[in-house]
């Protein structure tokens, strides 16, 4: 059950990271999605949510990590 419950964490910001790709990549080739009034707009939001989710997903492999004591000596919390 806890198995489910950290693929379910990690699942929910891979997908806001992948919409974010998909984002920036429909703003490169042109592609303005309804919400958005402006390509630039488009691009910046997509961005952040790859970047949000990239960020989410590293930071709760970092902390497994430190938990289970394999990350580097500059890694480590003082």
């Amino acid at each position: 059950m806890a198995r489910l419950a950290a693929f379910m964490v990690l699942l929910i910001p891979g997908l806001f990271a992948a919409g974010g790709i998909k984002l920036m990549r429909d703003s490169i080739f042109g592609v303005l999605f309804n919400p958005f009034p402006f390509i630039w707009l488009q691009f910046v939001v997509g961005f952040l949510l790859f970047a949000g989710g990239l960020w989410f997903f590293a930071g709760f492999l970092l902390r497994r990590d430190r938990r289970k004591g394999r990350v580097q000596e500059r890694f480590k919390q003082q």
